[in-house]
């Protein structure tokens, strides 16, 4: 890898601290700028992490020269119109999901990131978890056969979050469960079939005019004979929080555990019963990335009691993809390639989500993707 250092500005501080140590450390970053509205807690975090350049404005962060890329960890309805600044501003992007709230914004920024020649990259964490990256090796390796069929979920009780949550359509946030479905093979999804199921209760509905609380959509794969399922739940259904990700191949699948911090379980075709399943923990990756960023799959910031993130409490830490998502970013910046998931990829992924709530609405219907997320379509 060349021997250069990315400038990089962290934007959203909350959960976007959890990134800090890791891109200080990085042997091909540097940690130069954080930007906050709140000046005490923009202060106290760059403090904390010695920091000296420090906005309240993002428009003025983007007037500054020395920085090379923005990593936006801002509320979700705030994704798509920075993003947008920073690209015109000609800054790299690297954003926390979802891309954006609509498919005209995922459009935008695919047109942009065409026109600008910069780099965006969605920041999924599951795509990078140890046991995403386990069942990829698998994948990669034949050891999985053909493929079969795959389903993921993400279910989560968001009573309590921050003001934009309240009543959100379950699939307006389905990164976590469409992200790997279709990055294990780096598919695109051709189109989509959504039903809402249950109902939340109605003091939740006139945020969104969404009275769901599950959406449940099939998902068809372009140039494929898979398909996949994947399902989501935000509000008043009972469930531990769980991201989970299954596969299904002819030689071996692969099944996620009903309760979180359990073994997952990988079931071998053609074995006498009782012996076709067994309990395997998934193994961690930090070989893969540069050692001084390898401890952060196991720990980070929000590893102690008096630092603790939402996302960290219930989400029992993104299965250490943090360091993965720097890595990954970083090195597409140094290398000048597409990273993983790009523009296109992005948006295909953000708009299964958008797209199967529309489906819902719609009573099933089958609805396409659009052009502009599909590879050779742009």
């Amino acid at each position: 890898m060349p021997d250069k250092k990315i400038n990089i500005a962290i934007v959203g501080l909350g959960f976007g601290a959890e990134f800090i140590p890791i891109y200080q450390r990085h042997p091909n970053a540097a940690m130069y700028a954080i930007c906050q509205r709140n000046k005490e807690q923009l202060d106290k975090t760059g403090d904390a992490f010695g920091i000296e350049k420090r906005y309240t404005d993002y428009d003025e962060l983007l007037k500054d020269p020395a920085i090379d890329a923005v990593h936006i960890n801002t509320p979700i309805p705030d994704h798509a119109a920075q993003s947008l600044k920073a690209l015109k501003a000609g800054k790299h992007v690297a954003c926390t999901v979802p891309m954006a709230t609509t498919v005209e914004e995922c459009r935008q920024i695919v047109e942009t990131v065409k026109v600008t020649g910069l780099t965006y990259m969605m920041m999924e964490t599951v795509v990078y978890a140890r046991e995403f990256l386990f069942m990829k090796e698998l994948y990669d390796k034949g050891e999985l056969g053909k493929l079969q069929f795959l389903k993921a979920s993400h279910q989560q009780d968001m009573d309590g979050w921050p003001n934009y949550w309240p009543g959100l359509p379950p699939m307006y946030y389905a990164t976590h469960c469409v992200g790997p479905v279709l990055g294990l093979t780096r598919a695109e999804a051709e189109y989509v079939s959504c039903f809402g199921s249950g109902t939340i209760r109605e003091e939740l509905h006139k945020y969104y005019h969404s009275p769901y609380a599950v959406e449940s959509t099939h998902i068809k794969f372009r140039d494929s004979d898979l398909s996949a399922y994947v399902y989501r739940s935000l509000f008043d259904t009972a469930r531990q929080y769980r991201e989970s990700f299954e596969v299904y191949g002819s030689k071996k699948s692969v099944e996620w555990p009903l309760i979180e911090g359990r073994p997952l379980v990988v079931h071998t075709a053609k074995k006498p019963e009782p012996g076709i399943p067994e309990e395997m923990e998934a193994p961690d990756y930090a070989h893969r990335l540069p050692e001084p960023i390898q401890r952060f799959t196991t720990g980070g910031v929000y590893d102690t009691d008096e630092h603790q993130h939402l996302s960290f409490t219930q989400g029992a830490g993104h299965g250490g993809s943090h360091p993965h998502l720097v890595h990954e970013f970083v090195s597409a910046l140094l290398e000048k390639r597409e990273p993983f998931p790009n523009a296109r990829q992005s948006a295909n992924i953000t708009c299964v989500g958008i797209l199967a709530h529309e489906s819902a609405q719609k009573g099933g219907e089958i609805i396409r993707l659009p052009e502009f997320s599909l590879k050779g379509k742009v």
